[in-house]
């Protein structure tokens, strides 16, 4: 016999003899086994041994309690089973009638419909399998770009007449390119006046331009003006982990754009996807195909319709030529660096909302912010408006905008950097160096302010010039040769002046150096290769570099025409500073007192004239002039024992601009 927790498992004689014995209350009958209850005061231990006691008797329906059968018997701590007999069945169901057990056969179980049966048994199943795999590809979904039923489906950006909240009055320095777009508008509202004498609608065009000056703000504003649905899209959205997804996504673009014409589409960073396909670029399955397929669309889609593709790039040389052809992008819209007249218009944009001061000339801040894009001068324009917050102002003076055009260019100064008085009087000679030389010669841009200030980006010092009226990227010979001297005017002064030399000219260095390359390699000036052209442009938009295009002893010979341009610019530059020793001494002794001085206090100091009048910023009636120092006669400070006239270093030598 075997027992597991309170029920023990009888023999089928023993379950007999307990129904002879009149033990039993009743059975329930299964297919499987026979469920025993006996009555109270008699129990079976697992030999099968009966006991009874004085209690054991027979029992009616309810007991003393009226608790009805089966109830009372759930009641029971121990209950007792054994295998059925078949075969016995007649005889054991007679064998319990004639000994009073009137409660037996099976329990009643309610059958299931066989309907809900299979749904649970197959249906059911399937149905939490498909669930489960729709949850996995949502998940991937987000992270590739689509799930199952969009894997191939565009991520465009659709916005319909003004949603951009941009327009072309936003836009400002870059009316060519205005002038371009506006064309291509009216052709979409007005295609008839072109289709009359047998004009086509441009299939494409082109933004190129150096990055922050406003290829994607010039797209918005299309989508402002143009009053057409604009689909807009970055060129990384069309690459993806799986080959043929960014074919894909190009014919779902073109094909909701035909449904949706006339319209505009726009792929931002288009040299993502229309590299050239030659092998120097490296190969890339998945992005010849997205190029191959976006090729194939803009041949295959009538212009009729009136869709138009724009593209932007800072990298025009990396495109395949196949998109570059007539009759895919048919047009090129330089968006360049704007000119005096443009920038000062963006400065008008950008100042729309700013509270400005009388004193605020935009135009001064035009001149002098010369090579800039918009995007710096909206940051100069937010800058000057923090500073006015920040000092306590409710508008914004010219102050707040020279400032924080410096502060682009070099930093905020270091209120808690402390200089000693060798470092100052080194920095002092180094940065007047600079502005000797730029005043004695004609070819230069004026000198607009001098500081031994420290800054955060790096420099002890800077002297800053500034045009005077706006000038194009041509340059001449001798303007090109003035801008090596005058980078090689610091070095020349701490020489002259100190003979010592420190690191603070490596800036300095790097810029000549750069000019004087490219006069040998790029524009003919030099005597020994005259109009030979040794190098190309690579990256016209971006860093301006060029590769090499000439032999290994061409580019040595190379160096040594670079060298004997830069040693015949700083030989000049050293007697510049040779011959204007006394004036140079004068406006050190000055700008080591103020630290910070313009432009036109060292013009004064040169001319003999009361500094404190020609500073732009002072009131002359507060201010009293001030005697000048004399610093050749002051005695230059020596490090610790030292003792010889040559200054020593400092350890950590000053870095100036």
């Amino acid at each position: 016999m075997f027992r597991q927790a309170n029920s023990i498992e009888l023999s089928y004689g023993v379950f007999r003899q307990l129904v002879m014995e009149d033990c039993v209350e009743g059975v329930v009958m299964a297919s499987d086994k026979y469920t025993i209850y006996l009555k109270d005061g008699v129990s079976v231990d697992a030999d099968g041994n009966i006991t009874k006691t004085a209690t054991a008797a027979g029992l009616t329906d309810e007991d003393e309690s009226g608790v009805p059968p089966p109830e009372r018997w759930n009641q029971k701590e121990t209950t007792y089973f054994c295998a059925p007999l078949t075969s016995d069945i007649p005889e054991l169901i007679q064998l319990l009638e004639e000994h009073g057990v009137t409660d037996y056969g099976p329990e009643y179980v309610e059958q299931l419909s066989p309907i809900i049966t299979l749904l649970i048994s197959y249906v059911l199943p399937v149905l939490i399998m498909v669930g489960l795999f729709s949850f996995l590809f949502r998940g991937m979904a987000g992270k590739m770009g689509g799930g199952i039923g969009n894997l191939g489906k565009s991520n465009a950006k659709v916005y319909v007449e003004k949603k951009t909240g941009v327009t072309f009055r936003d836009v400002a320095g870059q009316d060519e390119a205005k002038e371009s777009l506006v064309e291509i508008i009216d052709f979409l509202h007005n295609p008839q006046k072109y289709t009359e004498i047998g004009a086509k609608l441009p299939k494409g065009a082109l933004l190129v331009g150096p990055p922050g000056t406003g290829k994607t703000l010039l797209a918005k504003a299309v989508a402002g003006e143009a009053n057409v649905p604009f689909f807009s899209i970055s060129g990384s959205d069309f690459v993806e982990m799986f080959v043929g997804m960014g074919a894909a996504r190009v014919r779902d673009l073109f094909k909701e754009a035909n449904k949706m014409a006339p319209c505009i589409v726009f792929i931002d960073e288009i040299d993502t996807i229309g590299k050239s396909r030659d092998n120097r670029m490296g190969g890339n399955d998945e992005r010849e195909q997205t190029l191959n397929q976006l090729l194939a669309e803009m041949d295959g889609f009538d212009p009729t319709k009136g869709v138009i593709l724009l593209a932007a790039t800072n990298r025009p040389e990396v495109l395949d030529q196949a998109l570059l052809r007539p009759g895919r992008f048919d047009r090129r819209i330089i968006v360049d660096r704007p000119n005096l007249a443009g920038r000062l218009a963006t400065l008008q944009v950008h100042t729309r909302n700013i509270r400005l001061a009388e004193d605020v000339d935009l135009k001064k801040i035009a001149i002098a912010t010369a090579g800039t894009v918009g995007a710096d001068l909206a940051n100069l324009v937010n800058e000057a408006a923090l500073r006015a917050v920040r000092l306590g102002r409710k508008a914004v003076n010219q102050e707040d905008l020279l400032v924080s055009f410096e502060l682009v260019i070099a930093g905020s100064e270091k209120k808690g950097s402390v200089l000693t008085e060798f470092e100052k009087k080194l920095v002092a000679y180094h940065e007047v160096g600079h502005a000797m030389v730029a005043y004695k010669q004609k070819n230069t841009e004026p000198v607009q302010k001098i500081t031994i200030v420290p800054h955060t980006q790096g420099s002890l010092g800077y002297t800053l010039l500034m045009p005077e009226e706006d000038k194009t990227d041509l340059r001449t010979k001798d303007e090109l040769l003035a801008k090596i001297m005058v980078s090689m005017g610091g070095r020349a002064a701490e020489e002259v002046v100190l003979d010592t030399m420190t690191n603070g000219a490596a800036q300095d260095i790097q810029d000549a150096t750069s000019v004087a390359r490219s006069m040998v390699v790029l524009y003919g000036m030099s005597e020994q290769f005259g109009m030979m052209a040794l190098a190309s442009r690579r990256n016209q938009y971006l860093d301006g570099g060029y590769g090499m295009d000439c032999a290994d002893d061409t580019a040595a010979s190379v160096d040594a025409a670079v060298k004997e341009l830069l040693t015949q610019c700083y030989d000049q530059a050293v007697q510049v500073i040779r011959d204007n020793r006394e004036d140079m001494d004068k406006v050190v002794g000055y700008l080591l007192e103020k630290e910070t001085i313009t432009g036109a206090e060292m013009v004064a100091i040169l001319e003999g004239r009361d500094p404190a009048l020609a500073d732009q910023y002072a009131d002359p009636e507060e201010k009293k002039p001030e005697p000048l120092r004399d610093a050749s006669r002051e005695p230059i400070p020596l490090g610790e024992g030292q003792t010889g006239e040559t200054p020593r270093p400092p350890e950590e030598p000053p870095k100036t601009e």
